[in-house]
């Protein structure tokens, strides 16, 4: 629980009452009953929902030692971890490069293919932004190391709490509609409205604010969700700042029962139109098992969306770079994986013939 000036900050929010922050229109729908079942499908249900073969995934560090071709370069680390590159400035997302997301090492949901870069290979940072404290977003493990680069970190109210225990020196807490500007306002940070929940344990719930951000450097302006439901804040985010070169929004661990604090893919679609169209990288899938789907169902599920309503979506290879503006549309790489698992039964059934 966060204390001192931080706690005053905390209570002084519009967001923060009874001590716990709360979603501006409504609550969280799972109840005690359904909740129980979907903690029983989580643990013990469901199929296909780890990859049955090896996730590609390209090692980023010879296009790191580049400048970029174009003045915003993208890569995707896994789940909702991005190394954004607008000019010389460098940004890293919701870090996340332990092996398990849990609070104890040796069990939780396991990632499925290993980081394309080890934060020792990262490139020079000039912010690190943690969109809230749930552990597939803030990395206790990662967070350890990231604090000996003494790097900005920019977060949600009262998350600092965390993350000075981590070591962490530089923090800024945003609440909702606040905005802090680095190295001399060439790079800004806004907390805009999101519809979630926050916690690490089961006595912490909902006493740090959680938040999507809103990312401007001088030529790019960026939309970066952290974890969110559908809300009525989405177009007043895009009135308030314009359109977004790219929109990062998360699309896995979703469920018709979460759908008040995870958005899904279609879900996903319809915020995209909502925040302005322009270009859609989901993110927040493909990592770990935090759902009760198979683990490509969002990524594909999306692709057909977008196949039929013109959407400009991109699903780039995991640790391979990108410049958004030199993409056509998505790429289905998770049927490689799909084909790839196909193929030894395959070969079995040819040898019994």
């Amino acid at each position: 629980m966060p204390a001192g000036e931080r706690l005053e900050r905390v209570r002084a929010s519009k967001q923060f009452g009874d001590g716990r922050f709360h979603n501006p229109t409504r609550g969280i729908a799972t109840t005690r009953a359904n909740g129980l079942e979907l903690t029983r499908k989580f643990l013990f249900g469901g199929s296909g929902r780890r990859p049955a073969a090896p996730i590609p995934f390209d090692s980023p560090l010879p296009h790191w030692a580049r400048r970029p071709e174009s003045d915003l370069r993208i890569t995707w680390l896994g789940h909702s971890t991005m190394l954004i590159e607008s000019g010389a400035l460098r940004i890293l997302t919701d870090p996340v490069f332990g092996e398990r997301v849990s609070p104890v090492s040796f069990a939780g949901p396991r990632r499925f293919h290993p980081v394309p870069a080890t934060i020792a290979q990262l490139p020079e940072l000039d912010a690190i932004l943690v969109s809230h404290d749930h552990l597939d977003h803030l990395c206790k493990p990662s967070m350890l190391e990231l604090a000996k680069l003494r790097v900005p970190v920019i977060t949600s109210l009262g998350v600092g709490a965390h993350l000075e225990r981590y070591g962490v020196e530089t923090i800024i807490e945003l609440d909702w509609w606040e905005q802090h500007a680095l190295l001399g306002g060439d790079l800004r940070f806004t907390a805009v409205p999101a519809h979630h929940f926050s916690g690490r344990s089961l006595t912490d719930r909902n006493t740090t604010l959680w938040s999507s951000w809103v990312i401007e450097t001088a030529r790019h302006r960026l939309f970066f969700s952290g974890d969110t439901g559908p809300h009525d804040g989405f177009t007043t985010i895009a009135q308030r700042f314009g359109a977004f070169d790219v929109t990062m929004l998360e699309i896995g661990a979703w469920n018709p029962a979460w759908g008040d604090i995870h958005l899904g893919p279609t879900n996903a679609l319809a915020a995209f139109g909502q925040l302005g169209g322009g270009t859609l990288l989901p993110v927040h899938w493909g990592t770990f098992d935090l759902g009760l789907h198979p683990w490509d169902e969002p990524a594909e599920t999306l692709y057909d969306l977008a196949l039929q309503t013109h959407a400009r979506v991109l699903t780039p290879v995991l640790g391979r770079p990108f410049v958004p503006v030199h993409l056509d549309g998505p790429a289905p790489w998770w049927r490689d994986v799909k084909r790839a698992a196909e193929v030894p039964s395959e070969l079995a059934a040819a040898s019994d013939v």
